[in-house]
């Protein structure tokens, strides 16, 4: 049903489905998987450094040759290297966040590079697209880790409504009924992370994902505001730490610190108490751990079903 979907065509992919640009999670296998499942897996540059990142664009090429992504947080000290190792492996679609992407889309659109910025408002996806996107993700405040201030439900039919690039919805979207309602808003395509976090191919420590599994509809909490740059995470002794110094009008320079290293300390070290499980709203939603294939299988699914029985809902 998706030939002449948008970001299908666009993306040469099978459904339109992608994987988030988790930052420590997203790696090849995790893409790679994604890709082979016939969505668009993405591989998170992050800080990563550049000899491991160009480790994980080497190694996904030898397990899919299906398109995939690389996601470059702009303000990263690693960007500029990233930036360049996706224009020297050709890399097919570049995702962004965290920054204005024009030297990415100036740099890598000439070669064939599709770019689709991470965007929290529609001021910023007009100006993306005025830059040169090809399409946006708009993001609502319901998803793991870095967030913006605007629920999904309103942001995406906002943006939908002032671009004409397709729009892909994010944030809080875990299963089919998720995707239909971002198609209902007049999205595209669905982005999808924490559930993905929860698929067998990933590498994220079995911790985090028991975490996201036993999580009910309160087990996220914000943090960070203070700072100015607010992140959504499962509820843990780290988290009441951070809440309570921010109550207490900490400085900067010590909540900075205390978040140094915590999400490492949850992905690869398990740490349930002091690791940073960055986790959207929708872990209420993710029952067990299984293939990306079957994920993406499920939930399309399920959004067909649900899209084929629409007269239900009209009353």
């Amino acid at each position: 049903m998706f030939e002449n979907n948008a970001i299908t065509k666009l993306l040469k992919i099978k459904y339109p489905i992608i994987q988030g640009g988790m930052a420590w999670v997203a790696d090849a296998d995790l893409a790679a998987a994604v890709s082979n499942g016939g969505g668009l897996g993405i591989i998170a540059g992050a800080n990563m450094p550049p000899e491991l990142l160009e480790q994980q664009l080497q190694k996904i090429k030898t397990l899919t040759d299906k398109p995939f992504g690389l996601n470059i947080m702009l303000m990263s000290p690693t960007a500029g290297d990233a930036l360049e190792l996706a224009a020297k492996y050709r890399v097919p679609v570049v995702t962004t966040g965290a920054g204005q992407p024009g030297k990415v889309i100036e740099r890598l659109k000439p070669l064939g590079t599709i770019i689709i910025p991470v965007v929290a408002a529609v001021a910023l996806a007009e100006r993306v697209e005025k830059q040169g996107a090809d399409a946006v993700v708009a993001e609502g405040m319901e998803s793991g880790g870095h967030i913006g201030e605007t629920t999904t439900m309103n942001l995406v039919p906002q943006v939908a409504d002032a671009v004409k690039i397709p729009v892909i919805a994010a944030g809080g979207i875990a299963d089919g009924r998720g995707m239909a309602a971002a198609f209902m808003l007049g999205a595209s395509g669905v982005q999808m992370g924490t559930r993905f976090v929860c698929a067998s191919e990933c590498n994220a420590h079995v911790n985090y994902k028991e975490k996201i599994i036993k999580a009910n509809d309160r087990a996220t909490v914000v943090t960070g505001r203070s700072l100015g740059h607010p992140v959504r995470a499962l509820k843990n002794k780290f988290t009441k730490q951070f809440e309570e110094l921010e109550a207490g009008n900490a400085p900067a320079s010590e909540l900075e610190a205390l978040g140094a290293g915590k999400l490492r300390l949850a992905v690869v070290e398990g740490d349930s108490d002091m690791g940073s499980f960055m986790s959207g709203q929708s872990a209420g939603l993710v029952k067990a751990i299984e293939p990306a294939a079957s994920i993406i299988e499920s939930v399309v699914t399920e959004m067909n079903s649900i899209l084929s029985e629409s007269e239900r809902y009209v009353r």
